[in-house]
């Protein structure tokens, strides 16, 4: 975390170390996770081996299976955001459709698997609308003060050019500048405006307090398994290309000239006139191999605490017991929650901040979020659930029960336009009969009313 005391300005000098710091943590830590997740590991820029040698490279993706899993799990059914509210439900409504905000979530959510952490930066459009973008931690950085609360005092967006330029941005708590690093750091003055948020208008969103990628703990465990796979693939290449060994009979330098390409060894002696062909094998270390490999991949999944879904004996599990087998992650999935949630106040706070929303400052307390893990769905069982709630909880509470509903708001809004207003509501059973020649105790019979 970059720091810098409330009663500091942030220089020139500082500002080029905070830049230095960032590509160094880039180089050393972003880089190597982001590389793990595109399939490009170390085991592919290892010192190739003699050309008459097996030179196997292969990478088991691990980390993207993991990144992937662990995303589906957590926000592979959209986050609704509700409000009791109807002017504040309806514009975060038409808001989120604006900026694609379930497929930024999305994104924001996987930055944070991989990076351990993701930034969310807000502005006004040409239009004149609010928009948001996530940013990597790669192309951005929060600077906060140093106190306990760590304030936010500005946040840092970089890129690089064609011509391999570092361009970037500053924004305080009133103004957005611009700059260019050629050298020294050349301010861009005239592109220097107010944004308009009251503060830094960006959030860093966190997968956990320390920061940690969802896969880096198991890094380490990654690249072995890659490299023992690689060779057990060598192995199998060996055999299938063994050297030829003969005894007993010694062979023209001419027939020797190729014994590499040929594979063949030959040795002279005298074995009572016996001669030996055969093959050369060495020793086999399969079951050494496959006992590293098992207890590599159990360890993976186990210590990253993501399940393996793709395991064939994971699909027989149901009901509690496949519960129970996502328990870890549904715990990490319920801490990256709260972290997800205090970003999203953060962000509702900012937006609302801005007059161009037309919202009150503090509206954005008045919204609500519905993480749903994407746990296998049984819909008879949940409407069975929505069902035994009625009379207990208000219907809001009933359709959150559903995976089926997607917008709890407007799902009542189509249940109040559909109901008949001249119709007959209760509470009551409304198929009960009485059988004939009896009635219910304290009922008056048909006949006497009236006076009949």
């Amino acid at each position: 975390m970059f720091k810098l005391p409330a009663s500091e300005e942030l220089t020139d000098q500082k500002l080029g170390e905070f830049l230095q710091c960032h590509n160094s943590e880039i180089m050393f830590r972003y880089r190597p996770l982001m590389d793990a997740y595109m399939t490009n590991y170390p085991i592919f820029h290892k010192t190739p081996k003699p050309d008459w040698k097996p030179d196997s490279r292969i990478a088991v993706n691990f980390a993207k299976y993991i990144v992937d899993t662990m995303n589906g799990f957590f926000i592979g059914i959209p986050i609704k955001v509700t409000s009791d509210d109807d002017k504040v439900a309806k514009y975060v409504e038409l808001l989120d459709q604006y900026n694609d905000q379930d497929d930024n979530n999305a994104e924001l959510s996987k930055l944070c698997d991989i990076y351990g952490k993701g930034y969310e930066m807000y502005y006004v459009d040409q239009e004149g609308n609010l928009c948001i973008t996530y940013v990597s931690p790669i192309d951005g950085f929060m600077i906060y003060d140093d106190s306990v609360l760590e304030r936010p005092r500005y946040f840092i967006h970089t890129y690089v050019d064609s011509d391999n330029v570092l361009h970037g941005s500053i924004s305080d708590e009133t103004k957005v500048r611009y700059f260019v690093l050629k050298g020294k750091i050349e301010w861009l003055d005239e592109y220097e405006k107010v944004h308009g948020f009251d503060g830094v208008p960006a959030t860093e969103y966190r997968e956990n307090e320390e920061e940690i990628g969802i896969f880096e703990p198991v890094l380490a465990m990654i690249n072995i398994y890659n490299e023992a796979i690689s060779e057990k693939a060598n192995d199998v290449a060996y055999f299938a290309d063994a050297y030829l060994k003969i005894l007993g009979a010694q062979l023209t330098e001419s027939e020797l000239a190729q014994l590499r390409s040929n594979k063949v060894i030959n040795f002279e002696g005298n074995y009572d006139g016996n001669l030996i062909v055969e093959f050369l094998q060495k020793p086999n270390g399969d079951t050494t191999q496959e006992n590293l490999l098992n207890r590599l991949e159990r360890l993976i999944f186990q210590i990253s605490m993501v399940a393996n879904i793709s395991d064939e004996n994971f699909g027989t599990s149901s009901g509690i017991s496949l519960k129970y087998k996502l328990q870890a992650m549904s715990n990490l999935a319920k801490t990256k929650e709260r972290k997800f949630t205090s970003g999203m106040n953060r962000r509702y706070k900012l937006l609302f901040s801005n007059p161009v929303s037309g919202m009150k400052k503090d509206d954005w307390v008045k919204l609500s979020y519905q993480f749903t893990q994407n746990f296998p769905a049984n819909v008879l069982e949940e409407s069975q659930i929505a069902g035994n709630l009625a009379g207990i909880t208000s219907k809001e509470t009933q359709l959150k029960t559903l995976s089926v509903v997607d917008n709890v708001q407007q799902e009542l809004e189509r249940i109040e336009s559909e109901q008949d207003t001249e119709g007959y509501s209760t509470d009551y059973p409304t198929n009960r009969t009485i059988e004939t020649g009896t009635a219910p105790e304290n009922e008056i019979p048909p006949e006497t009313i009236g006076g009949g």
